[in-house]
C-alpha cells in the first residue's frame, strides 16, 4: 500500500464515531471551564465592588473627636449626667440584686443581741418604735416551749429598760421567777401565800395621782372596789353574778365604806349575809346575795383565809424600779392564783393610770393559768386596749400559741377576748416550737412558709421577731451576771445547793 492510501485510511480512523465522541467531551469541559471562569470572575468583582462600597462609607462617615464636640452642643460638658430615681419594693429590687438584709430597726432602744441575717446588732424598745410611728400598739406576745430561753429574754428587755427610766410590775409571778430581778435592781417582791404574815387588804385606795381631784378620787374608789368585790366573787363562783347579787354587793360595800375608814372585806361579807334593816326593807336581801356572799366568805373564813381578811401589811410602792407579786407559795391553788392576781391587779390599776407615773413594762408570766378566768381576763385586755393611754407595755409569756384554744368554748366571748390579746400586739417574738405546732402558729401570725420552717431548728436563745410587716431573727446575748441572775435551771443543775461554777463544770464536759 502506498504512502497516501495510508493517510487517507488514518484520517477516515479519526473522524470516525469514537473521534465524535472524544471531540463532545473536550468540548463540554472547556464549556464547564468556561462557565466557572465566568461564575468566579463575577463573585470577585461582586467581592471587590462590596469592599469598595465599605471604603467608600467608612470614608464618608464622621466620627467625633475623643475629646468631644467642641462648642455648646459638646456631648461631654461640665455637669453631671443625671438619670430620675426610682423606687421599687425590696421583694421586686431582690430579682435584680437578691442580697438584700433587713437595715434594723434603728440604734435607740435596748440592746437585745445579734440579728442573725445582717449580722448587726439588734436593739429594741416599744416606746422608741410607738414615737418612730412603727408601731402602733406597744405590747409583746412572747411563746417558746420549756427551755428555749423565752424567760431571759423578758428579764433581759425590762431589767435593761430600767436605765432609760422604766419600771416593771409584775401583778402575779406563779413560780417566783422575777423575786431575785426585782430584789436584784433595787425592787421589791411581795411574796404571799398561807402561813406567812403578808396580807393584802382588796379594798385599799391604792396610790392616788396628785392630779386627780377629791370628787374624782372618791369616785374612781367606789368604782374599783366595786369591781373588784363583783370579779372577786365571780372568780369563786366561777359564772357571772346576777342583777340582784350586784345589789346585795353594792349595799354591803356602802355600808362598810360608811361605818370604817378602811374597810375589810369581812366587813362586806357580813353585811351581805346579814344585811342592815336600812337596806334589806323587804327582808329579801340576805336571801338575794346569799351565794356570792358565802363564795366571798371563803376568802375570810375558808380555804383561802389569812390572805385578805385583815389590813394590808405590805405597801404597793410606784416610785420602786420593779414591784412584783410572788404567787409560788400557793402555785398548787388555781383558785387563789386567780383571786390574788385579781386583787394586785386592780391594786396596781391606781398606779398605771397615773399620767406622772411614766413608761412601764407590765408582765403577765403563765398566761395560761391567767387567761381561764373571765373577770382577770377582762381587766387584761382593758389595759391592754389602754396601753397608749397610760404609757405602759404589756408582755404575755406563754408556751405556745395554741393556748389560746384553750381559753373558753369555740366562739365565747372569752376566746375572743383572748385573741384580741394577740390581735393588740404589734411585737410577736416566737421561740422553738414543736413540730405539731407550727401550722398553728403560722395561722394565728401570719407567718410564710420559710418563716414557718424556722421554727423548729431555732437554737436556745434564738427567736423570730415579728414586728407590724417586718421579721428578723435573732440571737439574745446575755451578760455572765444576767445569766447567773436568770437562770431558772438551778435545782437541775445543782446550783440551787450551793454548787455554782462554769456550765461545763455542771454538766461534766
Amino acid at each position: 500500500m502506498s504512502g497516501q492510501e495510508e493517510g487517507r485510511l488514518h484520517t477516515a480512523v479519526l473522524v470516525g464515531p469514537e473521534g465524535e465522541r472524544r471531540q463532545h467531551r473536550k468540548a463540554r469541559r472547556r464549556a464547564a471551564t468556561r462557565i466557572e471562569t465566568t461564575a468566579r470572575e463575577r463573585r470577585k468583582a461582586q467581592a471587590k465592588a462590596r469592599w469598595q462600597a465599605e471604603q467608600a462609607e467608612k470614608r464618608a462617615t464622621r466620627y467625633l473627636p475623643a475629646a468631644g464636640e467642641p462648642g455648646p452642643a459638646a456631648l461631654r460638658t461640665p455637669g453631671r449626667f443625671r438619670l430620675p430615681k426610682h423606687q421599687d419594693t425590696s421583694a421586686t429590687l431582690a430579682g435584680q440584686y437578691p442580697f438584700l438584709a433587713e437595715g434594723g430597726l434603728g440604734s435607740q432602744g435596748v440592746f437585745v443581741g445579734q440579728d442573725l441575717y445582717s449580722g448587726g446588732s439588734f436593739v429594741y424598745d416599744p416606746w422608741v418604735l410607738y414615737q418612730r410611728g412603727l408601731i402602733t400598739a406597744p405590747n409583746v406576745v412572747l411563746a417558746g416551749i420549756v427551755g428555749s430561753g423565752k424567760s431571759s429574754l423578758a428579764k433581759s428587755l425590762y431589767t435593761r429598760s430600767l436605765p432609760f427610766g422604766r419600771r416593771v410590775y409584775v401583778p402575779g409571778d406563779p413560780k417566783g421567777e422575777h423575786t431575785p430581778v426585782a430584789e436584784a435592781v433595787g425592787g421589791r417582791a411581795i411574796v404571799l401565800g398561807h402561813g406567812l404574815s403578808n396580807r393584802l387588804n382588796p379594798l385599799d385606795e391604792g396610790h392616788r395621782p396628785s392630779s386627780v381631784s377629791d370628787a374624782e378620787w372618791a369616785m374612781q374608789v367606789a368604782s374599783r372596789r366595786r369591781d373588784l368585790i363583783g370579779a372577786l366573787a365571780e372568780t369563786v363562783l366561777d359564772r357571772p353574778l346576777s342583777p340582784l347579787e350586784h345589789t346585795a354587793i353594792d349595799l354591803a360595800l356602802r355600808d362598810a365604806v360608811r361605818s370604817a375608814e378602811v374597810p375589810i372585806l369581812p366587813m362586806v361579807v357580813d353585811r351581805i349575809l346579814a344585811p342592815g334593816p336600812a337596806d334589806d326593807k323587804d327582808g329579801r336581801l340576805a336571801e338575794d346575795g346569799r351565794l356570792a356572799g358565802h363564795a366571798l366568805r371563803r376568802l375570810v373564813a375558808g380555804d383561802l383565809q389569812g390572805l385578805f381578811d385583815g389590813p394590808s401589811t405590805v405597801r404597793f410602792d410606784p416610785s420602786l424600779p420593779m414591784v412584783s407579786l410572788d404567787l409560788s407559795r400557793v402555785a398548787e391553788n388555781a383558785t387563789l392564783i386567780s383571786v390574788l392576781m385579781t386583787c394586785s391587779s386592780a391594786w396596781m390599776e391606781s398606779a398605771l393610770s397615773d399620767p406622772d407615773g411614766g413608761q412601764r413594762w407590765v408582765i403577765y408570766d403563765e398566761a395560761w393559768r391567767l387567761m381561764q378566768y373571765p373577770a382577770l381576763l377582762r381587766r387584761m385586755d382593758a389595759q391592754w386596749r389602754l396601753a397608749r393611754h397610760f404609757g405602759i407595755a404589756n408582755m404575755l409569756i406563754f408556751h405556745k400559741l395554741t393556748d389560746l384554744d384553750n381559753v373558753g368554748d369555740q366562739g365565747s366571748a372569752m376566746r375572743a377576748l383572748a385573741s384580741s390579746l394577740l390581735a393588740n400586739a404589734e411585737t410577736r417574738i416566737i421561740y422553738r416550737q414543736e413540730p405539731d405546732q407550727l401550722g398553728a402558729t403560722a395561722h394565728a401570725l401570719g407567718l410564710t412558709g420559710t418563716e414557718q420552717k424556722l421554727l423548729p431548728g431555732l437554737g436556745t436563745g434564738q427567736g423570730l421577731w415579728r414586728i407590724k410587716d417586718r421579721s428578723f431573727v435573732v440571737q439574745h446575748q446575755l451578760h455572765p451576771a444576767e445569766l447567773a441572775a436568770f437562770d431558772t435551771t438551778g435545782r437541775m443543775t445543782g446550783e440551787s445547793n450551793g454548787f455554782r461554777g462554769t456550765r461545763s463544770e455542771i454538766s461534766g464536759t
